[in-house]
């Protein structure tokens, strides 16, 4: 009768060593797999947020008819509002903060815009795919990155340099390849980055900076609020017909904050 045995390689020794190396990496292998299921389960959720503001945003997009027509938003920005991970852009990181409907503080007195407003704003530029396109206030980065889902090329500026070095690092942690920062003053705009398709502004302003109208193309928009600092604004539209002549139209109430200047 023959007996089967298990027996284990020549080389290997039960050592006390190991035994001691197994007792260290488990508790560490363990951890790891229940961060990993945490940070998956975090994942399901912003999906499921995301999706609700997608929603929400198609809910007011129907109060706005008389401007964007009877379709309301448009597939590609409805897209890149459901792509963009907003709770990546805000320090807390939390899913049912990121995605409500409302206005975030960001520090050192700047907000990240409702993400109505960021649909708004993106919808009312008409950016098609191969357009470059200027913001000016980056604050945390949301608004330049839904941008870069749909244009070639974003160039972004902030004035706070601490908030613009921050988007840098996110964009490119995010691997946002098509957006460029720079901090500094935005009311001179960006001729090297120029000229530009469209032109969004996320900061209020009494008026329309020239130097952002002439680095507009010919058939290009500009997206601001315009009003008083602290006060409810006028979100404006200025389309640029011909090298010397615009349009201006009025398109809702809005209130953001005031355009920052370099003291310089």
């Amino acid at each position: 009768m023959h007996q089967l045995t298990s027996r284990m390689p020549a080389w290997y020794q039960d050592l006390p060593e190991d035994r001691a190396i197994m007792k260290t990496l488990l508790p560490l292998f363990l951890s790891l797999v229940a961060i990993g299921s945490e940070a998956t389960a975090q994942e399901a959720e912003c999906a499921r947020e995301r999706a609700a503001m997608v929603v929400t945003i198609r809910g007011h997009a129907r109060s706005y008819a008389s401007v964007l027509g009877p379709r309301g938003m448009s597939e590609r920005v409805m897209q890149a509002m459901g792509q963009t991970r907003r709770h990546l852009f805000i320090s807390e990181r939390s899913c049912s903060i990121a995605y409500a409907d409302t206005p975030l503080s960001i520090g050192r007195g700047q907000t990240i815009s409702q993400p109505f407003i960021v649909a708004f704003m993106t919808e009312l530029a008409e950016v098609a795919p191969d357009h470059v396109v200027l913001e000016i206030g980056t604050g945390s980065g949301y608004q330049a990155a839904i941008l870069a889902h749909l244009a070639r090329k974003v160039c972004t500026i902030e004035i706070v340099p601490q908030l613009a070095e921050a988007a840098a690092n996110t964009f490119r942690n995010l691997a946002y390849d098509n957006v460029s920062v720079r901090a500094g003053d935005g009311y001179a705009g960006w001729p090297e980055c120029g000229p530009f398709d469209a032109i969004v502004v996320t900061a209020a302003l009494g008026h329309a900076p020239p130097p952002l109208i002439e680095q507009l193309k010919v058939g290009g928009r500009l997206v601001m609020p315009m009003g008083s600092a602290y006060a409810t604004q006028q979100l404006t539209v200025i389309e640029k017909i011909g090298p010397d002549k615009t349009t201006t139209r009025e398109v809702g109430l809005v209130r953001f904050v005031p355009f920052t200047r370099s003291r310089e």
